[in-house]
């Protein structure tokens, strides 16, 4: 219930698409996509959210744009969703998050269908009115001609205080008569990416 992104946004992240012609413009498959994030309450009560919408594109400049509509929370139960949309996100004010990256597509290796590797990302996740810099450890797999697969090697954490979301934390807490909500949120993504 704090952090999420995405970040997650979260998610997310995507970034290197080997196996692309130079001149290859993707986006992101949404319905075979996943962003999820883990809270902790009360000390020990850990439970999984994730999101039921994210888009993105990489542009055959190398410019890579992921966004996660945060009004798609999803946390199986109706007024926790809200309240997370109204008090913590505030997405009356700030919709989305975006994970943004610069590639350098020249030097981009390809992979054949079938492989995978693994690598350390660069980008910037926009949260809340913030910006904050996140260095993802994830694997690249050219799953198909024209699909590549990008996930989360390694939970990303995310702090509530870095996107200015205590605030935000400290009244679900309050909403919700609980003695903690942990402050630190591991954020995982799984995106695959087609090519237009």
């Amino acid at each position: 219930m704090n952090g999420l992104v995405k970040s997650s946004v979260a998610a997310a992240v995507l970034f290197l698409l080997p196996g692309v012609a130079m001149a290859a413009e993707w986006s992101v498959k949404g319905d075979e996509s996943n962003v999820s994030f883990v809270t902790v309450k009360a000390d020990s009560l850990g439970e999984v959210h994730h999101f039921t919408s994210v888009t993105g594109t990489v542009s055959d400049a190398g410019e890579a744009k992921i966004t996660i509509p945060l009004n798609s929370v999803e946390t199986n139960v109706d007024v926790r969703n809200e309240r997370m949309r109204e008090f913590l996100f505030e997405t009356m004010k700030f919709p989305d998050a975006v994970i943004t990256a610069h590639l350098d597509m020249a030097a981009l290796e390809k992979l054949a269908v079938g492989e995978r590797t693994r690598m350390t990302l660069e980008a910037t996740v926009g949260l809340h009115g913030q910006e904050a810099d996140i260095e993802p450890d994830v694997y690249v797999t050219h799953v198909a001609d024209g699909k590549v697969l990008v996930e989360t090697a390694a939970p990303v954490l995310v702090t509530a205080d870095d996107f200015a979301l205590q605030p935000g934390v400290d009244k679900l807490k309050e909403l919700a008569g609980l003695p903690s909500i942990t402050p630190v949120v591991p954020v995982t993504f799984s995106l695959m990416f087609e090519e237009n």
